[in-house]
């Protein structure tokens, strides 16, 4: 069975069927579980794109929560009405009353602290930043580790070290999400390009706080390997190693 990765919620447009919100959720299948990565921040537009693509809220297995804002968290109520037999993995740093709502709705709740591997081939990278705490999921593929970020807060990358980090990989095939950096200068993105592709990341698909600067800069420096992305993107990712 192939690996898809597709962009369920993402305030940037891509597929006009689907509605744009701002916030960001993906879904991957195709693995040895089924994982939806944030839940945007409206449980009834993830649901409606969700209908679109055929998507049932009961073929998720695991839910992993980047971090506490809403607009990747949001969503969890809504689907856990439709499905509460998932595990949630989210950060310590979530309040204990957010935990106790979903363990009350009948869902597992993992707290999430270091870095650790979820399930075969599939890692979290443990939170990150001493600011807002954040957790990335990370896949390690036959091409290279696949980084997902919901707003990478503490840095992209800063994330994207501590995915090789974790894993002792050091090519990354792709980097997709949010990569929060829609006030950063121009000196400051060419920067962050620059660190990139001196970290192997191949590939890169920003969106939901990324800014527009941003993916212009990436599409010029990344060039064909840049993939413009949003809600309704689907992507063909290389089998776990």
């Amino acid at each position: 069975m192939e690996t898809d990765l597709t962009v369920l919620y993402d305030n940037n447009r891509f597929d006009p069927r689907l509605k744009t919100a701002w916030g960001f959720s993906c879904l991957i299948q195709g693995l040895e579980k089924t994982v939806l990565f944030d839940t945007g921040g409206d449980g009834e537009t993830l649901l409606a794109n969700m209908r679109q693509f055929g998507v049932q809220p009961s073929e998720i297995d695991l839910v992993v929560l980047s971090h506490v804002h809403g607009d990747h968290a949001g969503g969890l109520g809504a689907l856990l009405e439709k499905n509460i037999r998932f595990t949630v993995y989210l950060p310590g740093s979530f309040p204990e009353s957010f935990r106790r709502a979903v363990t009350a709705l009948g869902a597992r709740v993992e707290e999430v602290s270091e870095a650790r591997e979820i399930f075969p081939g599939a890692y979290t990278t443990g939170v990150i930043g001493d600011g807002i705490k954040e957790q990335a999921l990370v896949m390690k593929t036959t091409e290279g580790l696949v980084v997902i970020t919901g707003c990478a807060h503490p840095g992209i990358v800063k994330m994207v070290r501590k995915a090789r980090e974790i894993t002792g990989e050091e090519k990354v095939y792709l980097g997709v999400g949010g990569f929060h950096l829609s006030g950063e200068t121009p000196s400051g993105l060419e920067s962050i390009a620059r660190e990139l592709l001196l970290l192997s990341v191949r590939k890169v698909a920003p969106c939901h706080c990324s800014g527009d600067g941003t993916r212009k800069l990436f599409r010029k420096r990344f060039g064909p390997d840049y993939i413009e992305s949003g809600v309704g993107k689907r992507l063909r990712l290389p089998k776990l190693q």
